[in-house]
């Protein structure tokens, strides 16, 4: 059987499912089940997960993305 080939039941040799280490299921990849599927998708809605990056400014002031102005102010009458 290849990398490629899926064997009985569409688990693919070798794929985990990042939540229990199970082998993954095509139907569900990467996940094993619908269930794990759901408790990562859960993370992500609740803030479970957080990608890094700069504090969000939440006072109105600097909320202009760097590198970029505004063309009203540049207008001449």
């Amino acid at each position: 059987m290849s990398g490629t080939e899926q064997n009985a039941g569409g688990k693919k040799p070798g794929a985990r499912c990042p939540m229990c280490a199970r082998p993954s299921d095509e139907a569900y990849r990467p996940f094993c089940s619908k269930r794990c599927a759901n408790i990562d998708l859960s993370r992500w809605l609740s803030g479970g997960y957080v990608i890094p990056g700069n504090p969000i400014d939440t006072d109105g002031e600097g909320s202009e993305l760097p590198g970029r102005r505004d063309n009203d102010d540049d207008q001449t009458s």
